[in-house]
């Protein structure tokens, strides 16, 4: 059975069974060791991987602890819509940067939020007390970010495999194109619709130029008080479409037929904010087997927050 088969929210419940065995409250598990160490930081270092979930730009980065990542939903929504986004689903990114601390792993992508200065930008001139640095002060990254996976103590001793399935929920190890990684992050609907090269009323911008590609022709109008987009696909002896959006969302689909049958299609095909929050909603109830690192009698503390992570557009 293939990991990236399975649903982010329930890969921890199948590496329980690889990671921790079917005893988990009985079993202690080790430390991560030294030798473990340098051996997950030479297999992920450098490594390229394509996003599954949007990383906000800025200094603050995801958080990702027992499948569920942070901030999510509205929050996640509110800092994307405020600072951009770093990397979105579908994107190739760069692991660039692996430190195992006490009780996480700390991954920067495509080189960290905060730019890292040369050596020789290290270097101040001027005399005691009124040094100035050749290079100012560190400056934000906009392409780079992190993501911190955490455990309950510390962080154990686990595989390149093992660690890969934790990180399913932000990272894709496995797709051969960009495409493919990006129809793993969509509705099944919508995945359908962009194999087919078929655009559905509700679809945002980027869901039509992977089905479609760039339009060749666009158009400004404005209806009543609403302005809107036209993109035209196609032309005469052939189908042409024209789809027009408000905003980011398709809300109406024209196809001029060869034959000269006009079709047109107003009614919602896709609900992305329902289709996207169910398809990344982690479960309401902690599994019955959940890994943990507590020992047999320890109070759960530090609970997270299992409102589960949305993929947003």
């Amino acid at each position: 059975m293939k990991l990236r088969n399975i649903p982010p929210p329930l890969v921890l419940v199948f590496l329980v069974a690889t990671l921790f065995g079917s005893d988990t409250q009985q079993t202690p598990v080790p430390h991560i060791s030294k030798q473990t160490r340098m051996d997950l930081i030479g297999a992920f270092n450098a490594d390229l991987v394509y996003i599954r979930t949007p990383f906000p730009m800025g200094k603050k980065g995801l958080t990702l602890k027992d499948g569920v990542i942070s901030p999510s939903g509205e929050e996640l929504r509110q800092m994307i819509a405020m600072w951009g986004p770093s990397v979105k689903p579908g994107d190739r990114a760069m692991i660039s940067e692996i430190e195992i601390r006490a009780n996480r792993i700390h991954f920067e992508i495509n080189g960290g939020p905060v730019k890292k200065l040369k050596w020789y930008q290290h270097i101040s001139v001027g005399t005691a007390g009124n040094e100035t640095p050749i290079a100012g002060s560190p400056q934000d990254n906009p392409r780079g970010s992190y993501v911190d996976l955490v455990f309950d103590h510390y962080v154990p001793d686990l595989n390149a495999r093992q660690l890969k399935a934790l990180l399913a929920p932000v990272f894709d190890f496995d797709s051969k194109s960009v495409l493919q990684a990006y129809l793993e992050t969509v509705p099944p609907v919508v995945k359908d619709a962009i194999q087919a090269h078929r655009v559905l009323v509700g679809m945002n911008r980027e869901m039509v130029i992977y089905s479609k590609g760039r339009a060749g022709q666009k158009t400004r109008e404005k209806d009543g008080e609403t302005d809107y987009e036209e993109w035209i696909y196609g032309q005469p002896p052939q189908d042409v479409d024209f789809v027009r959006f408000v905003g980011d969302e398709v809300v109406r689909v024209e196809t001029m037929k060869v034959t000269g049958q006009k079709v047109v299609r107003t009614e919602k095909e896709v609900n992305l904010d329902t289709s996207l929050a169910k398809a990344g909603a982690a479960p309401t109830a902690r599994p019955a087997i959940a890994p943990t690192l507590r020992r047999p009698g320890e109070e759960e503390t530090d609970k997270p927050d299992r409102s589960g992570p949305q993929n947003l557009q």
